[in-house]
């Protein structure tokens, strides 16, 4: 708590100086009528006093007529003070039911990024969406507490319930379990945390992995090479490369340390048509290697153009495969065969979850996932055929 507070403490109640504080923030932010106000929690950070105190602060001012409170959904700006005067009781709780209504009727998106991959989840969601008469907020958090600032500020504004494609954790964020506790709707996508029940839809990358190794195997290969960016406690990363480990050991092929290699630095997708240095010392220390299985379409597309600038032909000498089927694997000088993921399939299953759980669903969580399938193009060579 300030100086300032600390000695104004014996004239005035605490609270009341935090709501003449509060009320000067939602001033200077020129904020318009509805808009999410300070919540209990950022005004006991702001100024080091409890949430209770935060709590009777927001209170107060809604005692005024200066702001509204929904349950479980926030604060936020009232009309200006002269209309709020004026109107009478039955008006202003219309004017709170119209948005409550509105912000209800609405659904968020939160994405970690933009890509082809990304971007076919947003197109599938929000025509799920609309097909239950919702609309569609879209988010990009640029990072973790991008994430979660956005997450507070829906959950502030009343949103209907959010679908979240999070960033790269290892475990569950504090904002997504405080969300979860005060039972807002609340999807997880193409990620899993295995330390907290929460509604998740995501893909089978494990499988997808496994049955990719299988097919190489099927194909005659057994000096079959990974590589991947770095996992990041990224659960999809870490599961296809499970998935890849226990092929080979359910089929009796040795794991050779020497063909498994994970990336100092990302792919550059602006890049990929260059010869890469990191993939080029890969494919060079390993020559035995006929096959190269790749943690997503943008190393597989990187190490086809590395080998073809090594003078390595693929698929005769080096076969590639990716994994996501995004639409410049069909398009690499020689087509990849890939991992193909069902966006649609994963959109109207989270879309389809979060509805139970916006209407009230009290079934347990629930962990969805969705089959991969191979998508066979021309960067395999068939070696059983050779033998």
């Amino acid at each position: 708590m300030n100086s300032e507070m600390r000695s104004a403490g014996a004239r005035t109640q605490l609270y009341l100086q935090v709501a003449d504080k509060a009320w000067e923030i939602i001033c200077s932010r020129k904020l318009q009528p509805h808009d999410p106000v300070p919540s209990e929690g950022e005004l006991a950070k702001l100024y080091g006093v409890s949430r209770m105190t935060g709590k009777l602060a927001l209170e107060h001012l809604a005692e005024q007529g200066l702001i509204y409170r929904l349950p479980r959904r926030g604060s936020f700006l009232a009309g200006k003070r002269e209309e709020t005067v004026d109107a009478d009781a039955a008006s202003a709780e219309q004017a709170v039911a119209a948005a409550a209504r509105t912000a209800g009727k609405q659904i968020a998106l939160i994405l970690p990024h933009l890509s082809e991959y990304t971007s076919r989840i947003i197109a599938a969601v929000e025509s799920e969406v609309r097909k239950h008469d919702f609309d569609l907020i879209l988010q990009i958090s640029k990072d973790k507490d991008d994430e979660d600032r956005g997450l507070q500020k829906l959950a502030a504004s009343g949103v209907g319930g959010v679908i979240l494609f999070p960033q790269g954790r290892k475990t569950c964020s504090d904002q997504v379990l405080r969300l979860k506790l005060e039972q807002l709707p609340l999807v997880i996508i193409d990620r899993i945390f295995r330390e907290v029940q929460i509604d998740c839809v995501y893909h089978d990358h494990y499988r997808g992995s496994y049955e990719m190794a299988q097919y190489l195997i099927g194909k005659g290969h057994r000096e079959i090479g990974y590589t991947s960016n770095m996992s990041e406690n990224i659960t999809s990363r870490e599961e296809r490369y499970q998935g890849y480990i226990q092929a080979l050991l359910d089929h009796g092929i040795p794991v050779r340390n020497e063909y498994i290699h994970f990336r100092s630095v990302p792919c550059d997708p602006g890049r990929i048509n260059e010869s890469d240095p990191e993939q080029e010392q890969f494919i060079a220390r390993s020559p035995q290697m006929t096959a190269v299985m790749c943690g997503d379409d943008h190393v597989a597309a990187t190490t086809l153009f590395t080998a073809l600038h090594m003078g390595i032909p693929v698929p005769d000498k080096l076969s590639i495969v990716g994994f996501s089927d995004i639409q410049l694997s069909a398009l690499t000088p020689v087509p990849l065969t890939t991992v193909r993921q069902d966006t649609e399939r994963l959109a109207r299953s989270a879309v389809d979850l979060l509805m139970k759980r916006v209407n009230r669903s009290k079934e347990k969580q629930l962990t969805i996932k969705i089959q991969t399938a191979i998508t066979e193009r021309k960067s395999v060579l068939d070696r059983g055929v050779l033998l």
